[in-house]
């Protein structure tokens, strides 16, 4: 079936079905139909055809046809389209036997898929068990997974699986088989299966009989009958021993059967072992092939003995655990393979037994001992338990380890032996899920296999706990155990809680040996493996992911791979097998690249094509280290494309520049500096060049590239490592800059970096030729020891490298140069060029060749030259030649000098910088001599004549330097005070003098009495500064101070930031008299009278009488009502207001229309507001009548003009109105209405005149109470409303039914209803979750206060609040609680009512709306009252809406239903 062409070819007896309605037809026909499912464009394959034929003449029954059908036109083979392989399908339509001829040979598994597949009747209509459907329990019957579900339908009856792997992550680590193996021969339906694989594969069938295959998938026994079957029930359990000899069978009624597996006769039936009516769960041979456990559906476990006595064969059995303590429903006995027979721990036979509440590990011999006991904790009592033995590496020790599992967490128990032959078991890492386990396997000591409740597989690694592969198996249609666990066959007699567990259990239909895994599913066996490590690479390659491929090559080489099998040998040789591999790849990926290449389209397509795969096959040779694979075929390869070529040279330059390729063959490397040149990128030409080996690369190709493109670090580094040639690099650089710094122009850019790169090549070269001296001259050293222990090599010859360097510096004449050349023009380019770096290049160079004769006879000379050249030559600055002398300077004051430098020559600088005739570049030639004396030429000058030099040229940080050396820190004030650009600093400079240690005493008295003759021109230069530096230095002074400043605005000003608060003086240091205040006052009011009031709101030290008088006197009203109403003169502050009012008004109604009006209307306003926010700040304070003597002026005073006009058509009447208004509306607040109203209507001009003059006032003042009114009632309604909710949604809480989310208690997992206590209760909270009220007090979840009983939900409380509950728990015990139980012995709620009122205080939770209005109200009435916000200036922090827990409900939150 792997073969198909394009002809067709058809039998006379062949049907054609082309479209659905013969489809439909055929499946009408009796007997068997077999189908060749073909593609149209394909045809039906002929090459079964003459097999057919015989096959058909031999049978000549009318019960056999042939047919194919064109799954293009037929909608119920839709899933084959598509498929160039043929795919033959096999139905049978009638329930009729028909015979099979008999052959000489056992039939395989593919002759036996060939003759049958399925039946078209429903497999639930064939088992006689489930007939009676609806007396049945669903779940009372063995289940297949979800994907099984379908099994019974029609159109979904004859699905044949045909994929080889099934999903996954990656799918490179599983191997799938569908083995199908032999049970639908003779059309039993097999609803009931278990499965044993060792050397033989058992499976066991709901019938009773036995089938036993090879590994070739040959059936070979079947042993049993459908008559024992019908006795004794389905298999439920089976076990093949070690060495394949015997067969264990368990079923469902409890019988147990021992086959020889050799001769496939029955040896023992043994029915007594174990309680009858009970199922058998689980029978395992142990290593002791006379010794084996069973387990029942009781939840007891046996051990079996088996022996024969006087040629009889018996069965003794023990009971090693009884059900009546605690069901079992999962055993494992230890099993080790024959290499670890030996083991230490083996001689204990050891069991592990899982129980619904814990592990127990037993050991069987030499007697019957209990080595560990291990509870689960908490879990869904539904999961399933689970045990798997394994031996596993650990600590360089090979040791048993059991892991155990039940829910999403599984346990790794070790199992070790000691020397006194205890057995200690240790707690490895857990391992955490997210999803429920119904399997765990084991397929090597490292990997394990994992089965979820969704029918997913994980492949997990034990050690790192990373998860492999996720394999999804729903085609498997695993088949479950939920009848053996419910133990249909006996009655049913078990308990709720294992049959709970049996939903779930397939412990019987996976098994697992020799690092297969076998998954017994309804209509077939599956096996899974780990495949190979060629398997997973070859996998990867098939599917085309050849980086994948590549990548997981790398890792089994480094050795970081995880379930790796198939690589043996030490690490070099497995390294080899997998280099040999991965070149195998590299090569046929390169193949591969060139053949997927594009013949078509853009460039840049191809050139993305290689990009992604020439750097893979780069990167993978370079960390194979086969530089020749990359660089011969590879290469050669590339070449044929000329885009693959290019992408494959521009790949190397990375890795050349990282030095991870050094070396590269002379085509490549000539290829690779041609492309780059071709391609214009000269400057990545260049950084490979210097990155490779010189003997890589053509010396006179690279130098040519280099003079023809300007490469210059190209040339250096071939010049200096090829040729050992230090000298022309240089000569070629200072030809490129000399020209144009001898003709007095700027230099380029380019020639920039071309001096600079020359000033670092004489640095490095110099350097470098100083590390390979001395490498070499200590190698020679060591090699020329002779007898006497005396040294005798000599020095080597690199010193001369170094020494025609410094001849080639301080040649008096180049090499080519013309006839007028200047002398020394190298050194003289140099100094031109940046006189500071060459200075410290040859600094740096002096300091290497110290020690050497002939290097300082050359250093003397080079600064006998540069004082040559820079001394005698105007061409220099002031500043390049200080950075000559400073160097020389810092030369001559080493303690090992060797220099000679006339001294006369020092004067000779100074004078030319101290020149006072010469105003240019003064802070230049200060600068450059002050780097001179800090580098230690201070020892070259007479200090008097310095200091007096400077004073002269204005050198005043040398004046600094000079007197701070002399200790005469009083003089450098006058340096700072005289110095334009340092003035400012002389105040830290004082400051550091008087505060900081390390000064006399003397010495700071000096510089205090300095500072205080200069106090006017520090206050000159900075008041606030200089006040600072007075109050902390010169407090008691201050009065003085004042006294003798003759300027009256420099005092104001030094005043105001001494007194000023907001200056940041701290006024705890000054003691001052109250008149030094009193005159900042008085000079404030005259330089800055605007700033008064706000001054005096922050000035703390003031006398109010004299104050007052003050701003009288100067007429500024407003400072002067402040203070009146500071000393407690309410009225008369008012009246100085109110006055200024006046005057404003009167100007107002005397003003002729002119262009001030809309700034006098303005002043009003504000003047107006002031006043208002005077009265609203003491009405609090004042009782009726002083309330009204304030308010009832301001309105006259505000109602005066209007009277004056008496006309409508007075064009500040609106303006008026409007801040009457506004003065009724505020004293509204203060006043009552009518009293109001009656001062209004008693007025003798309103009086008499219409009311509609006073309309407008009188309706204003009513639409404010109508608001007012409004506002109440609302909140009236909504607190009403609130209150109302509230006590619905609380009767309907307290009085609601409560249903549990289960019928266990959620503390100890139990049954409600099988405890037995007659004390205890059962108590369910509103949640939901249900309890004993033993369980409850067990975990303190109950409290008593004042005689009542409260209990609270332990799983909510301890999940959702943690350390709070038991906190609650202690302020409800000690009466602090805040529940309705605690109103009151009359009006106590129940428990039950008291949580839900709890839940709705909390859902309702959150500030009132009555303290939302409070506070708006607030807000809203500060807003109108403009100034009255101020009184509530503390109340701003208490604010509700400043909260950090504040929450706005827009609606009430809606009732929970649960």
């Amino acid at each position: 079936m792997t073969s198909c062409c394009s002809d067709c070819l058809y039998i006379f007896t062949q049907m054609n079905i082309n479209s659905q309605e013969l489809w439909e037809e055929m499946l009408c026909l009796e007997g068997l139909v077999v189908v060749d499912a073909y593609q149209a464009w394909c045809g039906p394959c002929k090459t079964v055809v003459d097999l057919f034929r015989k096959i058909r003449n031999e049978v000549s029954s009318d019960l056999l046809h042939f047919a194919v059908a064109e799954v293009d036109s037929i909608d119920a083979l839709e899933k084959y389209r598509g498929k160039c392989e043929p795919v033959f399908l096999f139905y049978t339509i009638d329930d009729k036997e028909f015979d099979i001829p008999q052959v000489d040979t056992p039939p395989t598994l593919e002759s036996i898929l060939n003759e049958t597949d399925d039946e078209e009747e429903s497999f639930v209509l064939e088992d006689p068990f489930l007939l009676n459907i609806d007396n049945t329990d669903t779940h009372s019957y063995d289940t297949s997974s979800v994907a099984s579900s379908d099994s019974g339908d029609r159109t979904h009856l004859k699905r044949y699986c045909e994929s080889d792997t099934l999903g996954g992550q990656s799918g490179c680590w599983f191997a799938y088989c569908n083995c199908k193996y032999a049970v639908f021969k003779y059309r039993v339906v097999i609803l009931h299966m278990c499965l044993a694989a060792s050397n033989l594969i058992a499976v066991g069938t709901s019938h009773g009989l036995a089938l036993i295959f090879d590994q070739n998938q040959a059936l070979r026994l079947c042993l049993g009958s459908t008559a024992v079957g019908a006795q004794y029930g389905a298999i439920s359990a089976l076990s093949i021993n070690n060495d394949c000899s015997r067969l264990l069978c368990g079923f469902a009624k409890g019988q147990i059967t021992m086959w020889d597996l050799a001769s496939g006769k029955l040896l023992r039936s043994i029915t007594d072992a174990h309680p009858p009516g009970t199922a058998i769960l689980h029978i395992k041979f142990t290593d002791d092939p006379t010794l084996a456990i069973c387990n029942d559906s009781g939840g007891s476990v046996f051990e079996l003995s088996f022996k024969r006595v006087m040629g009889v064969r018996t069965c003794e059995s023990r009971c090693l655990f009884s059900g009546s303590k605690g069901e079992v429903c999962c055993i494992e006995p230890l099993h080790a393979k024959v290499e670890l027979r030996d083991h230490p721990i083996t001689q204990y036979s050891l069991l592990a037994m899982a129980s619904l509440t814990k592990i127990l590990v037993i050991g069987l011999k030499p007697s019957l001992k209990v080595w560990m006991t291990f509870p689960y904790g908490r879990m869904d009592p539904s999961s399933v338990p689970l045990l798997a033995w394994h031996f596993v590496a650990v600590q360089n020790s090979v040791n048993p380890m059991l892991a155990f599992c039940r829910g999403d967490v599984v346990h790794f128990l070790l199992v070790k032996r000691d020397d006194t032959g205890a057995i200690h078991v240790t707690k490895q890492k857990q391992l955490h899920l997210h999803y429920d386990l119904i399997n765990f396997t084991w397929i090597n000591s490292r990997t394990a296999v994992l089965l979820d409740s969704v029918e997913k597989l994980h492949v997990i690694d034990r050690q790192t706990q990373e998860e492999l592969e996720t394999v999804e198996i729903p085609e498997v249609q695993l088949v479950y155990n939920s009848s053996h666990f419910k133990s249909l066959a006996t009655g049913g007699n078990v308990s709720e809680a294992l049959a709970l567990v049996g939903e779930k259990a397939c412990y019987q239909s996976i098994s697992s040996c020799g690092g297969q895994i076998f998954y017994l599913g309804t209509k077939s066996v599956h096996v899974m493996t780990l495949r190979s490590w060629r398997e997973r690479i070859d996998h990867l390659l098939k599917q085309e992911r050849l980086t994948d491929a590549l990548a997981l090559a790398w890792s089994f080489y480094e050795g970081k791979a995880k379930a790796v099998v198939g690589l043996s040998g030490d690490t070099s040789k497995r390294k080899a097998v997998i280099a040999d591999r991965m070149v195998e790849i590299l090569l046929h990926y390169a193949d591969r690249a060139l053949r997927k290449c594009p013949d078509q389209g853009k460039i840049q397509v191809m050139e993305q094509h290689f990009q992604d795969v020439v750097p893979v096959i780069v990167d993978y040779c370079l960390l194979l280290q086969r530089t020749d694979l990359l660089f011969n075929q590879i290469y050669d390869k590339m070449s044929e494309n000329s885009v693959a070529k290019g992408i494959f040279l521009e790949c190397l330059e990375p890795y050349i520049l990282s030095d991870k390729l050094m070396g590269i063959t002379a085509q490549v490397m000539k290829d690779l500096l041609l492309h780059f040149q071709d391609k214009n990128r000269l400057e990545n030409m260049e950084a490979c060049i210097v990155h490779m080996d010189i003997t890589s690369l053509d010396i006179q190709q690279v130098v040519l590239l280099c003079w023809e493109n300007h490469l210059y670090d190209a040339m250096i580094y071939v010049y200096n490592s090829g040729m050992n040639d230090f000298i022309s690099p240089m000569e070629k650089l200072f030809k490129v800059i000399a020209p144009t710094l001898n003709a007095g122009k700027s230099l380029s850019d380019e020639q920039v970096v071309m001096g600079n790169k020359l000033l670092v090549y004489i640095r490095e070269c110099l350097a470098e030729i100083t590390v390979r001296m001395y490498q070499k001259y200590d190698k020679m050293c060591r090699l020329h020891v002779v007898k006497a222990g005396m040294v005798t090599a000599k020095k080597p010859a690199v010193f001369e490298s170094s020494l025609q360097i410094f001849e080639f510096l301080i040649r008096l004449h180049s090499t080519e140069g013309s006839v007028d050349e200047e002398v020394y023009p190298h050194i003289r380019t140099l100094l031109h060029f940046d006189t500071r770096e060459f200075l410290n290049v040859l600094a740096l160079t002096f300091e290497d060749f110290k020690n050497d004769k002939q290097a300082v006879e050359y250093q003397q000379r080079i600064v006998d030259i540069l004082l040559k050249v820079m001394v005698e030559n105007s061409d220099f600055t002031p500043s390049q030649v200080g950075c000559l002398f400073t160097f020389l300077a810092r030369q001559l004051a080493k303690p090992n000098n060797t220099l000679f430098v006339n001294r006369t020559l020092f004067d000779q600088v100074l004078e030319f910088l101290c020149s006072p005739d010469d105003d240019s570049r003064h802070s230049e030639r200060q600068q450059v001599l002050l780097e001179l004396l800090q580098a230690g030429g201070i020892v070259q000058f007479e200090e008097s004549r310095l200091i007096q030099m400077a004073e002269k040229a204005e050198f005043y940080q040398i004046c600094e330097f000079m007197y701070e050396r002399e200790l005469r820190y009083d003089k450098i004030i006058d340096c700072y005070l005289h110095d334009p650009v340092r003035k400012e600093e002389v105040f830290n400079y004082i400051h550091n003098i008087l505060s900081m240690p390390g000064y006399s005493a003397e010495e700071k008295q000096s510089v205090w009495q300095k500072a205080l003759e200069h106090i006017e021109e520090l206050l000159l230069l900075s008041p606030c500064k200089a006040a600072d530096l007075v109050a902390i230095h010169f407090s008691e002074k201050i009065e003085s101070i004042i006294a003798n400043l003759q300027d009256q605005f420099l005092l104001f000003q030094f005043l105001r930031s001494l007194l000023d608060p907001r200056e940041g003086i701290n006024q705890d240091l000054l003691h001052l008299p109250p008149h030094v205040t009193e005159q900042f006052i008085e000079l404030l009011c005259q330089h800055s009278p605007d700033h008064v009031l706000e001054t005096l709101k922050v000035l703390e030290y003031c006398r109010l009488e004299e104050t007052i008088q003050i701003t009288q006197k100067h007429q500024l009203h407003e400072a002067s009502s402040y203070l009146l109403e500071k000393k407690g003169d309410i009225h008369g502050a008012f009246l100085v207001m109110l006055e200024r009012l006046q005057s404003k008004l009167q100007m107002l109604t005397q003003d002729d229309g002119g262009s001030a009006e809309l700034p006098l209307l303005e002043s009003i306003e504000g003047t107006l507001m002031k006043t208002i926010a005077l009265c609203q700040r003491n009405s609090h304070n004042l009782n009726q009548q002083q309330r009204e003597a304030l308010w009832f002026p301001l309105l006259e005073a505000m109602m005066s003009p209007q009277k004056l006009s008496g006309s409508s058509q007075y064009r500040y009447a609106d303006s008026l109105k409007s801040l009457t208004m506004q003065v009724l509306n505020n004293m509204a607040a203060f006043i009552a209405l009518p009293s109001i109203l009656q001062r209004i209507l008693q007025d003798p001009v309103y009086g008499k005149g219409k009311l509609g003059e006073i309309q407008g006032l009188i309706l204003g003042m009513l639409d404010t109470f109508n608001y007012e009114q409004t506002l109440l009632e609302t909140t009236t309604n909504l607190l009403n409303h609130d209150l109302h909710w509230s006590l619905c949604n609380l009767r309907a809480s307290v009085t609601r039914g409560l249903t549990p989310k289960q019928e266990y208690c959620c503390i100890c997992l139990q049954q409600y209803k099988r405890r037995q206590e007659s004390a205890d209760e059962i108590i369910v909270f509103s949640c939901g979750h249900l309890y004993h009220s033993l369980c409850l007090l067990s975990k303190e979840c109950r409290a008593v206060s004042k005689d009542l009983m409260r209990w609270m939900c332990y799983k909510c409380n301890s999940s959702n609040k943690g350390g709070k509950l038991s906190e609650s728990f202690s302020e409800l015990k000690k009466g602090s609680g805040t529940s309705l139980a605690q109103t009151g012995s009359e009006s106590a709620l129940d428990p039950q009512q008291i949580q839900a009122f709890d839940q709705l205080c909390r859902l309702n939770r959150g500030t009132s709306r009555l303290a939302l209005l409070t506070e708006l109200s607030r807000a809203h009435g500060g807003e109108k009252h403009g100034l009255l916000s101020a009184s509530y200036g503390d109340s701003a922090a208490s604010s509700v809406f400043q909260n950090e827990t504040f929450q706005l409900h827009l609606a009430p939150p809606p009732l929970l239903d649960d």
